[in-house]
């Protein structure tokens, strides 16, 4: 009991990571009723995005506090660049064909973007360091905050801040609201649901640039696959949270996490279940709680705010 605290921490962090992610699943998801499954790689691409800029764009013994900011930055162009072609050359010719077409095209990119870095990247075929904040850890009590997770802290709430305002305040939010509503109606209404489809794309993958970055900080690596299993993982807690609702995608993450750290760390110490609590069998467990809350709650915790257009 005495380790709950830090356990939960643990699980908290690493459910913000991957609910940032899950934010453009299910943007997608809402908007164009299209599950995007290369989106946990268009998260790996703004990982080395904002490698790139450390290694390439920056001289010599610059600070991490420096680099930081230009590292978001380069990470949240590429990620944002690439996702904006993929859906105006991958998706967007599909858009009207039947639903397996569209899942099928994001497979084959979410393949083609892994050999992508595979080939730009001859180091990315094993994980390649990630720069680290100078400092730390810090202790708060029982609890443990490594550096690399101080990022994590400030971004992961900031963004949804941000994300909140931008639904509900603005035009464009708005306009992204009645199109997942229904877009024909909003195309009568004069919104221009092309550009609403890009925005939520964009928007989607420059949330998943910012969990690339706080990846390689709290893991200290990248690697060209690192978006696969990330990925998946997203997706889950999107579908725990309710698809196509955001907020629930980012408590579907938090939910997620901390059942991920918590089985991590206590089921070793039931007799006969030693092998189930290894870091392996985490993976597992996310998706028996998929299971379970699919079961139970089909709509997710929050619910879906899709409408039905089938």
């Amino acid at each position: 009991m005495n380790e709950l605290p830090q356990q939960l921490v643990n699980g908290l962090l690493l459910g913000a990571m991957y609910g940032l992610v899950a934010i453009g699943y299910t943007m997608v998801y809402g908007i164009v009723q299209l599950i995007n499954f290369a989106h946990g790689e268009i998260f790996m691409v703004g990982g080395f995005g904002a490698l790139t800029v450390y290694l390439y764009a920056l001289p010599d013994g610059t600070t991490m506090w420096v680099a930081l900011p230009l590292m978001l930055v380069g990470g949240i162009i590429t990620a944002v660049l690439v996702a904006i072609g993929a859906e105006r050359f991958a998706y967007r010719p599909l858009r009207g064909a039947p639903r397996l077409a569209p899942l099928i095209t994001a497979i084959g990119l979410s393949l083609a973007l892994q050999q992508a870095i595979w080939a730009w990247y001859p180091d990315a075929r094993s994980a390649i360091t990630f720069p680290q904040i100078d400092g730390g850890p810090f202790e708060i009590g029982n609890v443990t905050i490594q550096t690399g997770d101080v990022f994590l802290i400030a971004a992961a709430p900031i963004s949804m801040a941000i994300l909140a305002y931008f639904v509900m305040k603005t035009r464009t939010g708005r306009g992204m609201q009645a199109t997942a509503q229904d877009p024909d109606t909003a195309k009568l209404m004069g919104i221009n649901t092309d550009r609403i489809i890009v925005v939520a794309f964009a928007l989607g993958a420059a949330f998943a640039a910012v969990g690339a970055l706080a990846y390689g900080l709290k893991y200290g690596e990248v690697q060209f696959r690192m978006g696969f299993i990330l990925g998946l993982k997203a997706f889950t807690a999107a579908v725990l949270g309710g698809i196509g609702n955001i907020y629930g995608a980012m408590l579907g993450g938090l939910v997620l996490g901390v059942a991920e750290a918590l089985s991590t760390a206590y089921i070793a110490d039931i007799p006969g279940m030693e092998q189930f609590g290894s870091q392996s069998w985490a993976n597992v467990w996310a998706f028996v709680l998929l299971i379970l809350v699919l079961l139970f709650r089909p709509q997710g915790l929050l619910g879906e705010r899709v409408a039905d257009r089938a």
